[in-house]
C-alpha cells in the first residue's frame, strides 16, 4: 500500500521559529545604539534649554551661534578622531590652530588677500602635522611626547610672532564671510564648511582603503604590518590629516573673530579628545565614528550655551563635562564586555 506523499514545500516558505526576532527588533538591533543614545542626550539638552530660556535658546540667532561655535572645534575633532582610531593621540591641535591663525594674519600675509590667509593657515597646519608624523612614525617617539613638544613649541612660536598682541584682519573677503549677508539659506558659511569636512571625513573613514588601514593600524599594528600595510607611512598620513584639519579650523576661527591671537585654540585638544570619546572612539584605537564625534561636539557646545544663557559658573560646566566623559567611558566598557 502506497503512503500518501505530501506536496513539496516551496523553498521560499519558512517555518516560524520561536527564536526568530520580529522585524522591529531586527531593525533596532542593526541600529547604532550609541548614536541613538547621543541623539537622545542632545534632545534632552535642547529640551532643557527650551524650558529654562525659551525665548533666548530657541531663537534662530542663538541656534546659528551654537552651530558656528561647534564648527571650529568640530573640524579639529574630525582629524582627532582619525588619530585616536589609529591608536595615537594629538595634544598639539589647539597650539597648531593658534600658530596657524597668527601666521596667517601677519601684515605680510594679509597683503596676499583671501587666498594668502587661507593658504598660509592650511600650510602651517600641514607643516606641524608633518613634523608630528615624522617624529612619531619614523622617529619612534611616543605620540604623547611628540605632540606635547609640538604643543609647547607652537604656542611659543605663536607668542613670538604676535609679541602678545592681537592681529586684526583687514581683508574684506575674509571679514565678509562672518557677516549675516553671507549666510546661505540661513546657514553660516562656517557651518557649511564643517558639514563638508564631516561628510568627507565619513566617506574617507568608511568608504576608502585609507580608512580601513587606519582602523587596522589602531586595532593591531603588528597584524596590519604583516597584512602588507606600511604602518609608518599610514601614521604619517594620519597626522598630516590632523594638521590639515587644524589649518582649516584656524581659518574658520579667523573668520569668526576677525583676528589672530596666540591664545586661540586654548584647550581645543581636550575638547576634541572628549568629543571623540563620548562619540564612541576608543582611546586604545581600532574603533570610532565621525558621526559620534560630531554629536559629541554638538553636545558640549550646547551645554556651554545653556550654561552661558543661565549665567551659571564655568566650574560647574566643567564638572558637568567631566561627568559626561566618565559616563561615556563606562558605557564603552560595558559595551565592550557585552560584545
Amino acid at each position: 500500500m502506497t503512503q500518501p506523499v505530501s506536496p513539496p514545500r516551496d523553498s521560499t516558505d519558512k517555518v516560524p521559529s520561536a527564536a526568530e526576532k520580529p522585524a522591529w527588533r531586527a531593525v533596532l538591533f542593526r541600529a547604532d545604539v550609541r548614536t541613538l543614545s547621543l541623539l537622545g542626550v542632545l534632545a534632552v539638552l535642547i529640551l532643557i534649554g527650551g524650558i529654562t530660556k525659551p525665548d533666548q535658546f530657541l531663537d534662530t540667532r542663538n541656534l546659528q551661534l551654537i552651530l558656528t561655535l561647534a564648527s571650529v572645534i568640530g573640524v579639529v575633532t574630525v582629524g582627532m578622531t582619525f588619530v585616536i582610531i589609529s591608536g595615537g593621540i594629538d595634544l598639539s591641535v589647539g597650539a597648531i590652530v593658534a600658530l596657524a591663525s597668527v601666521w596667517a594674519t601677519t601684515v605680510a600675509t594679509q597683503e596676499y588677500g583671501f587666498a594668502g590667509i587661507l593658504f598660509t593657515a592650511v600650510l602651517v597646519g600641514l607643516g606641524c602635522g608633518l613634523v608630528n608624523g615624522v617624529l612619531i612614525a619614523y622617529g619612534g617617539m611616543v605620540p604623547f611626547i611628540a605632540t606635547l613638544a609640538m604643543l609647547a613649541s607652537a604656542r611659543g612660536l605663536a607668542l613670538q610672532i604676535t609679541d602678545g598682541r592681537t592681529q586684526i584682519v583687514t581683508v574684506d573677503g575674509v571679514l565678509d564671510l562672518g557677516e549675516r549677508d553671507s549666510y546661505v539659506l540661513g546657514i553660516p558659511p562656517l557651518v557649511l564648511v564643517f558639514a563638508a569636512v564631516t561628510v568627507i571625513g565619513w566617506l574617507v573613514l568608511n568608504r576608502t582603503t585609507f580608512g580601513r588601514r587606519s582602523v587596522a593600524v589602531g586595532g593591531n599594528a603588528e597584524a596590519a604590518r604583516l597584512a602588507g600595510i606600511d604602518v609608518r607611512r599610514q601614521r604619517l598620513y594620519i597626522y598630516l590629516l590632523s594638521g590639515l584639519c587644524c589649518g582649516i579650523a584656524a581659518f574658520l576661527l579667523i573668520i569668526l573673530t576677525g583676528s589672530g591671537q596666540n591664545t586661540n585654540g586654548n584647550l581645543y585638544e581636550l575638547d576634541a579628545i572628549a568629543a571623540a570619546i563620548i562619540g564612541g572612539t576608543l582611546l586604545t584605537g581600532g574603533r570610532g565614528t565621525i558621526v559620534g564625534s560630531v554629536l559629541g561636539v554638538l553636545i558640549f557646545t550646547t551645554i556651554t550655551n545653556i550654561f552661558a544663557l543661565n549665567n551659571l559658573q564655568s566650574d560647574v560646566q566643567q564638572i558637568a563635562k567631566g561627568a559626561i566623559i566618565v559616563a561615556a567611558v563606562l558605557v564603552q566598557r560595558r559595551t565592550a564586555n557585552t560584545t
